[in-house]
């Protein structure tokens, strides 16, 4: 796949923090081998009118040239794509799909996004998600009777998958139980702890919350919350919350004073209609939709310090951030539709409460719309991973049901070119920036267990997709112990501690790909270029200037020649992960054999740019500035850092 190429990373874009007004530095680099450039030009679209910024040679590097272009960000989220006119005649438009002979559509286009940005740590996240009641339980949980809607369940009493029971079923997992296994999260490789919601609710799953006020007793009450996030903190783990913002439970004293009189101020939190009914979610009477019209709901629930968001992001308490439950559905129903106004809202309450804490919506199908900077960092999604990722590497005709969201709940046969192309599809409308931050999940509490339909031997293929390509890698409880389920309620299998040294192997397998992301940054945050695409085998590389890293995730038999000058090579790959072969031969080139299901990844070298001499000019300036810095420190006696000396003035600099 030697072809013109541009993604959102540092290798291409100077800043991915830009803000309205300032002027980016785009690059594209064109394979030397080519068709020569008659005219490279960058298509912009400021307030929705196509605007052209020539692009000039800054150079040569390897088997590219690079072309750069200036574009200047006139509104918050502002899209552009790349058009080359060729020697030949031939015209490309170069957008997140890909390269394309016909003029594309504007929702593929790259996107620089002038938002507040997500939080640093984001872009080197591990999730680790937890259902309480599932978990763990410490000896706190035999201190409460059993609730009137509960059936208690012994740790090892099998899971009540469907019908009658299974939102009742009852384990006791709590907090305490939680915050005593955090060492195995950390041993794991996991940075995020991600726990499904704590409020009290007449479930085991708490989505129908009673009450946003307090933590479930239950669960060991506020308490166990404040105790388990400062446990995490110490350990270096972030934790973050999840709050329901399409619904609340029946039994929520919103609800039920809404429902008890029609002058309540509460009643304008819900629709109800005439007689007394109500919308619900998916016609479910226990779960009231909330009318975000509502200024009284928004200060109660998302607006302000006193917030429900935003006092449980403030000390005592003090959680990262929220992943929002059903966030598509949000603000959403007949003529209304207030998604915007109420996600923008509770990031605004986040930013002033704590501008480091992440926000993640669950978007289960296409999330392009709603993920487009402005206030969700990352998507909890299926449709550009999971489904995909299934489809190839699950046995085909398998049942899948739950919310993973497959047509008629059976799993396609997908080849490796049907994930390509739809993995493309539905990235293709997403920021670069937020998609480093959608969750690349396997599975989660709502799906059956990905381990349940697998391929023998594919689980470490579909970890390793999930660790290198790019987003926030999550492990949902048990996936790391080989644990299935046919459906989201079956797959909430409690953890069996017991035996935890019969589950090494994949324990140890999960370990080994989580460090792999942690010991190599391009995994985090470095560009995305597909190599080869094939119907068994699929190869990628991830890139930065400092280094590269890549990857094959294959189903079978594979024999896969890439050209010379589609990768930097010096010498031999060196093996990060799997057995797959690799040999150099000719001039660059590479030969990758083997069989699947297997996953391999190689570590080479950072991808050389060409520098401009402005960007030689601002380096050396910095450096003037950094010396100017030590000057000063050293005439106040201060202690100093070694430095470079520069031979040059400001003035000469600029004379020059």
């Amino acid at each position: 796949m030697l072809q013109p190429h541009h993604d959102g990373s540092a290798l291409h874009v100077s800043t991915l923090t830009p803000s309205l007004g300032d002027t980016v530095r785009v690059r594209l680099r064109i394979p030397i081998a080519h068709d020569e450039p008659l005219e490279v030009l960058v298509r912009s679209n400021p307030d929705r009118e196509p605007f052209f910024n020539k692009a000039v040679h800054i150079g040569t590097a390897g088997a590219y040239h690079w072309w750069e272009a200036e574009i200047r960000v006139a509104n918050p989220v502002h899209r552009y794509r790349w058009l080359v006119h060729w020697q030949s005649g031939q015209t490309d438009w170069i957008n997140q799909e890909g390269v394309h002979r016909i003029e594309t559509r504007d929702d593929a286009d790259f996107a620089l996004v002038a938002h507040e940005p997500p939080p640093a740590w984001a872009t080197d996240a591990v999730l680790y998600q937890v259902f309480p009641d599932r978990f763990a339980r410490s000896a706190q949980a035999d201190e409460h009777p059993t609730p009137a809607w509960a059936v208690a369940a012994a740790w090892d009493d099998p899971v009540v998958g469907s019908g009658p029971g299974v939102s009742e079923q009852l384990y006791g997992g709590d907090l305490p139980g939680v915050e005593a296994h955090l060492d195995h999260l950390v041993d794991l490789g996991a940075t995020v702890l991600y726990l499904t919601p704590v409020f009290p609710g007449d479930s085991n799953h708490r989505y129908n919350a009673s009450t946003f006020d307090v933590v479930d007793p239950l669960l060991g009450g506020d308490e166990a919350l404040v105790s388990l996030v400062e446990a995490a903190h110490a350990r270096g783990l972030k934790v973050m919350g999840d709050l329901t913002s399409n619904h609340t439970g029946d039994t929520h004293a919103w609800f039920r004073a809404a429902a008890a009189s029609e002058d309540a101020p509460e009643r304008e939190f819900y629709y109800f209609h005439e007689g007394g009914t109500y919308a619900s979610w998916l016609g479910h009477a226990s779960l009231p939709k909330l009318n975000w019209n509502s200024q009284e709901l928004r200060d109660r629930f998302i607006e302000g310090p006193d917030s429900v968001v935003g006092r449980w992001l403030r000390p005592p308490f003090s959680l990262d951030g929220w992943r929002i439950d059903v966030a598509n559905m949000t603000g959403r129903y007949e003529g209304d539709d207030l998604n915007a106004e109420v996600r923008q809202i509770i990031r605004r309450t986040m930013l002033d409460i704590n501008p480091d804490t992440l926000l993640l919506g669950e978007s289960t199908n296409d999330a392009t719309d709603d993920f487009q900077g402005d206030a969700w960092h990352g998507a909890m999604t299926y449709a550009n991973f999971t489904r995909p990722v299934w489809g190839w590497l699950s046995v085909p005709g398998s049942a899948a049901f739950g919310g993973l969201g497959m047509a008629r709940s059976v799993i396609p046969s997908y080849t490796g070119v049907d994930l390509h192309a739809q993995h493309q599809r539905f990235v293709a409308g997403i920021p670069w920036r937020t998609r480093l931050h959608n969750m690349n999940a396997l599975d989660t509490h709502d799906t059956p267990r990905f381990a349940t339909n697998a391929l023998p031997g594919a689980v470490p293929v579909a970890l390793g997709m999930a660790v290198s390509l790019p987003g926030i890698p999550v492990v949902w409880a048990g996936d790391e112990l080989g644990l299935t389920g046919v459906n989201g309620e079956d797959s909430r299998t409690p953890m069996p501690w017991a035996t935890l040294d019969e589950h090494a192997g994949t324990i140890a397998l999960h370990r080994e790909l989580l460090a792999l992301r942690a010991d190599q940054p391009a995994l985090r945050g470095g560009g995305m270029r597909w190599v080869h695409v094939g119907e068994e085998v699929l190869v990628w590389v991830r890139e930065s200037a400092e280094s590269s890293v890549l990857c094959v995730a294959a189903r079978g038999f594979y024999d896969v020649v890439v050209e010379e000058g589609v990768l930097s090579l010096e010498g031999e790959p060196a093996p990060l992960f799997g057995d797959g072969g690799a040999s150099t031969f000719g001039f660059g080139g590479l030969r990758l054999t083997g069989s699947g299901p297997s996953f391999a990844a190689w570590s080479l070298p950072g991808v050389e740019v060409p520098r401009t001499d402005d960007e030689e000019e601002r380096e050396l300036l910095a450096l003037l500035d950094e010396n100017a810095s030590q000057d000063a420190a050293l005439a106040h006696g201060e202690p100093t850092a070694p430095t470079l000396t520069a031979a040059w003035s400001k003035d000469t600099l600029h004379e020059d």
